[in-house]
């Protein structure tokens, strides 16, 4: 069974929230057009494309802040635990992201001499590009990437490593932590002196690390060597 790591917003708190920046995007979006407030009565189709921009900014948002749609959930697996990228999240993303470019095209061939082309450029690159470089680009890079705990063994896998090891082969187990305390890295000194990092700031599992530390310090205590702050 799946536990919960991180929820999301209560439905009325979300649904409320939505509204609120919708009608704010929408009431703001005019100034994309190049027709005076006056004359919206007779130019009657701008408010479809105060719709279509108020649309592609509010996809852009929640894309971006991941609480209002995507839970964060822990999976149990062959007595421990998995901890991977979201790939069902990842996939809604990219689904609903591709209709952001799709509109602002959309705009720009149905209300040409319409439009302030400074201030549309500047909206669909905001919309287009920062859900990109912030969310799916990391997203998509990371898509394989996993960690596996288990009372018998611990499996990773990043961009450019990835191991299976026997928790008996294991001496210690080292938690390095960064910024705010938080687990970062997760060292593993075995019995012949070798040594194995796993960076798990590289594979997109910041939303675990609460709970990745829990996990080692419940299952591992008797191996768990004392905690390093790193800056």
């Amino acid at each position: 069974m799946a536990k919960i790591v991180r929820s999301t917003y209560p439905a009325a708190f979300s649904i409320g929230l939505l509204i609120l920046i919708y009608a704010i995007i929408f009431f703001l979006s005019e100034q994309i057009f190049n027709i005076p407030i006056s004359a919206f009565s007779e130019n009657k189709s701008v408010y479809l494309g105060m719709f279509l921009v108020s649309t592609a900014v509010m996809i852009m948002i929640l894309i971006l802040w991941e609480e209002f749609l995507f839970p964060i959930k822990l999976r149990e697996v062959n007595g421990g635990m998995i901890f991977h990228n979201h790939r069902n999240k990842l996939k809604t993303q990219l689904m609903i992201y591709f209709f952001i470019p799709v509109i602002f095209v959309f705009i720009y061939f149905n209300y040409q001499g319409q439009l302030n082309l400074i201030r549309f450029a500047i909206v669909a690159a905001i919309c287009i590009i920062l859900p990109l470089l912030e969310k799916l680009a990391s997203g998509v890079k990371n898509y394989n990437d996993f960690l596996r705990l288990t009372n018998e063994e611990i499996e990773y896998k990043d961009n450019d490593l990835e191991g299976r090891y026997q928790v008996k082969d294991i001496q210690t187990v080292t938690i390095i932590t960064h910024e705010r305390a938080v687990t970062h890295q997760i060292e593993l000194l075995f019995k012949d002196n070798s040594k194995v990092t796993i960076d798990l700031h590289d594979m997109e599992l910041e939303e675990y690390y609460t709970a990745i530390h829990s996990y080692i310090y419940l299952h591992y205590r008797h191996m768990l060597k004392e905690v390093e702050l790193e800056d």
